[in-house]
């Protein structure tokens, strides 16, 4: 294609934007009930974790951290799927300790 022409022509049927709301609108219910399940079960994780915290006794200030730490272990035990020694890593203090058995019921590691 040497013509600088066809080259638009071309240019324009690749980026038409109805074609790509085509394929989205299609694709779309099934993205949708991926992501309902997908929250689901984050919120679930984030509940029991909570349940974890408020039972040891952490400071709501504290949350953000322990929640950072039981979405980091959702995402590798869902998103990458890791597990067993890999995922127990290195021991962590007795609360992260709680969280990673009561909510994801992954033993700690082993010496």
């Amino acid at each position: 294609m040497s013509d600088s022409n066809q080259r638009l022509i071309a240019w324009q049927m690749k980026t038409d934007t109805s074609r790509m709301k085509e394929t989205l609108d299609a694709l779309r219910p099934e993205m949708l009930e991926h992501y309902k399940a997908a929250v689901a079960s984050l919120c679930e994780m984030e509940t029991k974790a909570r349940q974890t915290l408020n039972a040891a006794g952490v400071h709501t200030i504290m949350y953000v951290p322990y929640l950072s730490y039981a979405r980091q272990l959702y995402k590798l035990s869902r998103q990458q799927g890791i597990s067993g020694e890999s995922f127990a890593g290195r021991p962590a203090p007795a609360v992260l300790a709680a969280i990673r058995t009561q909510v994801f019921d992954a033993a700690p590691p082993t010496p």
